[in-house]
């Protein structure tokens, strides 16, 4: 009986590795790093200070244009967010439901202002926190292992890039 079981142990291991050697691999791939993991948390802690940002801006910035840029960074920080927590998903990686202390910091000094001042400070911090995400998504892409999230960084990167350059356009012309 012992003799049995074994073998039917045995071949159903053979027969998993023949046929599920590919699978074991895609799942191994859909599992996070530590560094995978790492990213989606700054990424998500960065991408919902853009929306709150965003949201202050849009009701407390003195021009149009930053409110305009305000509400632009909510929409398009909302939608990566929302493809990131697919991504964490599929990896079974928790994304933060709040931002943590050091953002929370920003938010809170930037709601405290208003007109002129907001919009001198927000464009500041947009072009600052821009140039920073930037550089952590560039050096992530060639970093982090799985192909979702690589793809997500793929696809976020022009945005980004995008809202760097109308931020500081906007800056130039104030100048």
């Amino acid at each position: 009986m012992k003799n049995k079981t074994f073998i039917l142990t045995m071949a159903v291991a053979a027969a998993l590795c023949a046929l599920g050697g590919g699978a074991f691999a895609k799942v191994k791939d859909a599992k996070a790093d530590g560094m995978d993991a790492s990213f989606i948390k700054k990424a998500a802690n960065g991408g919902m200070t853009e929306v709150e940002l965003g949201k202050i801006a849009a009701e407390k910035g003195g021009s149009q244009e930053v409110k305009d840029f305000g509400n632009q960074m909510v929409t398009d920080h909302s939608k990566a967010g929302d493809q990131l927590k697919e991504v964490a998903s599929k990896m079974s990686v928790e994304v933060p439901s709040k931002v943590d202390a050091t953002h929370q910091m920003v938010i809170d000094k930037m709601s405290a202002m208003s007109g002129a001042a907001f919009d001198k400070a927000y464009v500041k911090e947009m072009i600052k926190a821009h140039e920073k995400d930037i550089a952590a998504f560039e050096k992530a892409d060639k970093e982090v292992k799985n192909v979702d999230l690589k793809k997500f960084i793929e696809d976020t990167l022009p945005t980004m890039k995008g809202h760097l350059e109308m931020i500081k356009k906007f800056d130039q012309a104030k100048s």
